[in-house]
């Protein structure tokens, strides 16, 4: 007998395992069960599994019967006529879907040739194994699947044209690639998408060597001409809103420039770009803190007398203005009304972003890396034709990575702007390496992709040959216009008196174990202890007991809350953080006692 469960329940027993599991495929193939019951045979465990909830990730697979496809030229022709469709090779039980469960016990073959009696199921096409990103990574059957997952999550990152509409969205926190490319070596996936019209990156030369110590570890280096000739240049997009909120008692929010009497005012400086309505114009250049739409409200707390006092006149300021560490110029200005009939004042800001030290860039490949250094021209290494590469990426990160595709991806490139003619790298059915090889040999390269090259600052020969090519290249949403932050100093929590936290804010970086441990090993002792001294607080403590105590400047009394009146108190410095500890200490009825020594 075989234990039968669905959905991880046990619901009875079974006497012939096999029969009973052929059973439902065949009455699931036939649409007498739903098509969403999957199955599974554990021979170990000698149990059946029926699985039929919702939220399996399942995929389609070509029917095998007695080592022959299910899928013939007859449904073939049918499906060029349109006289067939995927639902009805569905449910004529030519194409079903497995989830995980099920392909335990089936047998996939990649191609139609390498079918045998022993097979259950065909690949629709080899590529189908990937997901949908991941199959847009060119020659990826050459590349580590831990490296493929990283390039399909990198090429969600990347910077494009994400929508043809976008000047006229207000979407949050976003960047358009000003000068996208479309890939000189794609996958066939690339026209089922249609990549070329929302195309994110674009096709750069590239040299894998060391230079000067400047790409170590996961930096490149990105040649200063091709940055000025508008290589990865992007728009960033930041939107900014206001709402005229109605409350009770008939008070409403008011789009203006606030009056000098209004609680809470800014500097002039702040409101000199609104204009009558309180509203910025467009192109106006705008930097940190400046009120981009000037705005009033009601006092926050009203009770309902005071709701006609001259309370209710007095408004408070509410303008919203540009976010720490942000600017850009005006891009557009947007008025309108919601549902309930307020007023809404839309603006979006844009921001140009040229690439710079510290910026993330990558290959389809998982192969991402910082900006390490931006090189003039004329400092860049040459081959003996003129070319100099517009990027330089370090060899180390290739073998350790297994990324074959990656080099792959450089030879094939050069193949297709050598020719003039796009490179297919689609999964299992790319055009051949040996192939390529033998085009650059008919171009008269060598055929391992190698070249001479020579010293930009020296003029001296490489000793060694570089591998170099044309490959394409992301550039990612993480910028360092967007990261970048520092302080000097600014606001702090009232409870702790530390700073507060959060670029947005203009909070603090904290200083963490591994950072004193910095500051050690560098000698830095004293900046160590101003760190820790920032929120330094004087406290008075009893001689006698230790505990804290209290000085009554006014009356020159001294009181300590456990020897009583007229004891010895001395005032001593201390972090406020610690003075919080302690005092948190006695709220859990623990005795913290202090021992004074002098420190002379």
């Amino acid at each position: 007998m075989v234990d039968v469960f669905l959905n991880e329940k046990y619901i009875g027993t079974v006497q012939n395992a096999e029969e009973f599991v052929s059973q439902v495929k065949e009455r699931r193939r036939t649409n007498k069960i739903p098509l969403n019951v999957n199955i599974l045979h554990n021979h170990e465990f000698n149990e059946i599994y029926l699985e039929n909830s919702i939220g399996r990730v399942r995929r389609p697979l070509i029917v095998v019967q007695n080592g022959k496809s299910s899928l013939t030229k007859e449904h073939l022709d049918k499906l060029a006529k349109n006289e067939l469709n995927w639902d009805q090779l569905v449910k004529l039980g030519v194409i079903e879907y497995l989830d995980a469960l099920e392909e335990e016990n089936a047998y996939v073959a990649l191609y139609e040739n390498e079918l045998t009696n022993e097979h259950t199921h065909l690949e629709i096409d080899p590529v189908v194994i990937l997901g949908l990103t991941t199959s847009v990574i060119p020659y990826s059957n050459f590349g580590s699947s831990s490296r493929l997952i990283r390039g399909s999550k990198i090429q969600k990152q990347s910077l494009g044209m994400y929508s043809s509409n976008f000047h006229l969205r207000m979407d949050t926190d976003v960047s358009v690639l000003n000068y996208p490319q479309r890939p000189i070596v794609k996958t066939f996936m690339h026209d089922i998408l249609n990549y070329d019209a929302h195309a994110a990156g674009q096709n750069v030369t590239i040299a894998l060597m060391s230079f000067e110590g400047y790409n170590m570890q996961d930096s490149i280096i990105l040649n200063k001409g091709s940055v000025q000739r508008g290589l990865a240049r992007s728009t960033y997009f930041r939107p900014y809103e206001a709402e005229e909120l109605r409350y009770s008692g008939g008070l409403i929010d008011m789009v203006c420039v606030p009056d000098k009497e209004v609680k809470g005012y800014k500097t002039e400086k702040s409101y000199r770009l609104l204009e009558k309505d309180g509203i910025v114009y467009n192109g106006a250049l705008v930097n940190t803190e400046d009120v981009v739409i000037g705005k009033t409200s009601p006092p926050r707390f009203l009770s309902s007398l005071e709701e006609f006092s001259i309370a209710a006149s007095t408004r408070r300021e509410s303008s919203v203005s540009i976010k720490h560490g942000e600017g850009g110029i005006v891009d557009d200005v947007i008025i309108t009304e919601n549902e309930e009939g307020n007023k809404i004042v839309q603006i979006r800001i844009r921001d140009s972003r040229i690439p710079e030290i510290g910026d993330k860039f990558a290959s389809r490949h998982g192969q991402k890396g910082v900006i390490g250094m931006i090189v003039p021209q004329e400092n860049m290494p040459f081959t003996a034709s003129g070319i100099t590469p517009d990027l330089i990426f370090s060899p180390h990160g290739i073998p350790s990575r297994m990324t074959i595709s990656h080099l792959i991806e450089v030879i094939a490139g050069k193949v297709g702007a050598l020719s003039g003619k796009y490179i297919d790298g689609t999964t299992f059915d790319a055009m051949n390496e040996k192939d390529l090889r033998n085009m650059l040999l008919e171009f008269g390269f060598r055929e391992n992709g190698t070249e001479t090259m020579y010293n930009g600052m020296t003029g001296e020969q490489f000793d060694a040959k570089i591998y170099t090519g044309n490959m394409y290249y992301l550039k990612l949403k993480h910028m360092v216009a967007n990261k970048l932050h520092s302080r000097a100093s600014g606001r702090i929590q009232l409870l702790t008196r530390q700073p507060v936290e959060g670029r947005a804010q203009g909070g603090g970086l904290r200083v963490g174990e591994m950072e004193k441990d910095c500051f050690v090993a560098h000698g830095a002792v004293l900046l160590l202890k101003e760190r820790f001294d920032s929120d330094k607080t004087v406290v008075h403590v009893c001689e006698n007991c230790g505990m804290f105590a209290v000085y009554d400047a006014g009356r020159d009394r001294k009181n300590c809350t456990k020897c009583g009146g007229n004891v010895d108190i001395t005032p001593i410095e201390m972090s406020y953080a610690f003075n919080l500890l302690l005092n948190e200490l006695k709220a859990l009825c623990i005795y913290p006692r202090l021992f004074l020594e002098s420190k002379y």
